[in-house]
């Protein structure tokens, strides 16, 4: 059953909220200083992208580890929200006609839709280094230090290592440069690096922001990497169960390009299991944080149950 207690949807909506506050506020039209000027074309894609949609699972779950140690105020969410940008620069990339070639968002028209496929790329362009300013600027958090660990970071989730490496072992599972046939394995491999890493990082920063001792940060660790391959798997699963309108986006890509998933691999009973074993995993490594953990472990059943 999807957590659909008072308090947990409570804090999921009012983060949402204070998330979407703070992107609208880092994209006003305002010039920041050392900007020359903020392009209404560029600004309006960004806008599109990044505003009004969205559970925000991300930054949600950025605020809610750094709970754990007591760490509130704007590090948090100033963090959580740069993640969010990170992530829907990759959306707009991820959309575009060379990659999903998607005409639908969060039941908008993709950002190359809206508006054309070089503003989509410069948007997402820019909002890949909104997300890096953000974190490196000392609004976020006194200490220099822990900024540089922030910034490398969300750059070892997203770039080679990460994000962008899995997206392009993604093209390749659909036979761009070859025949491809992966195995459970590389499947696994795949989706951890293009889901599961931006996920993993997100759990990471909220620790990083609360100085949290290397006993803590190993165990949220395995709650973010479980996290994350629930979340893909359950997506998965939407892809072949949900319907468009449900979800706000194209469904059935996967099987329409022949791409292995852990369904294939599974069975559609096979990959609920896997689920619902991942979210087991997830939780109990929140064990060591007692009942202050709640919130957590109701987010993992969260996205591994939910329906949209």
């Amino acid at each position: 059953m999807i957590p659909s207690t008072d308090s947990f949807l409570m804090r999921l909506t009012g983060v949402a909220r204070d998330v979407e506050a703070c992107l609208e506020a880092l994209l006003s039209n305002e010039p920041r200083s050392g900007e020359m000027a903020r392009p209404d074309r560029l600004l309006s894609a960004m806008r599109h992208a990044a505003l009004g949609g969205g559970k925000r699972l991300r930054p949600f779950l950025t605020v809610e580890t750094a709970r754990l140690f007591a760490c509130t105020g704007p590090g948090p969410l100033r963090s959580g929200s740069a993640i969010e940008l990170l992530h829907c620069y990759s959306l707009v990339h991820d959309d575009l006609p060379s990659m999903d070639d998607d005409d639908l968002r969060r039941g908008q028209p993709t950002v190359h839709r809206a508006f054309d496929e070089a503003t989509a790329i410069l948007a997402g362009d820019a909002l890949q280094a909104l997300a890096f300013e953000i974190l490196a600027d000392p609004a976020t958090d006194p200490d220099g230090s822990v900024r540089a660990e922030l910034v490398l970071g969300l750059a070892r989730a997203s770039g080679l290592g990460g994000m962008v490496g899995g997206q392009i072992l993604d093209l390749a599972a659909e036979g761009r440069y070859g025949e491809a046939t992966l195995t459970e394995g590389e499947i696994r491999h795949l989706q951890m690096m293009k889901t599961g890493a931006l996920l993993i990082f997100s759990v990471e920063a909220g620790a990083i922001l609360g100085r949290a001792d290397a006993a803590a940060r190993a165990a949220l660790r395995t709650y973010g990497r479980a996290l994350g391959a629930a979340f893909q798997v359950a997506d998965d699963i939407l892809d072949r169960e949900a319907s468009a309108e449900a979800l706000g986006k194209r469904t059935g890509k996967d099987l329409e390009k022949g791409k292995a998933t852990l369904v294939d691999h599974l069975g559609m009973e096979g990959a609920k299991g896997e689920c619902r074993r991942l979210v087991e995993e997830a939780q109990g490594s929140l064990e060591i944080f007692g009942e202050k953990a709640a919130t957590l472990r109701d987010a993992v059943r969260f996205v591994a149950e939910r329906e949209v």
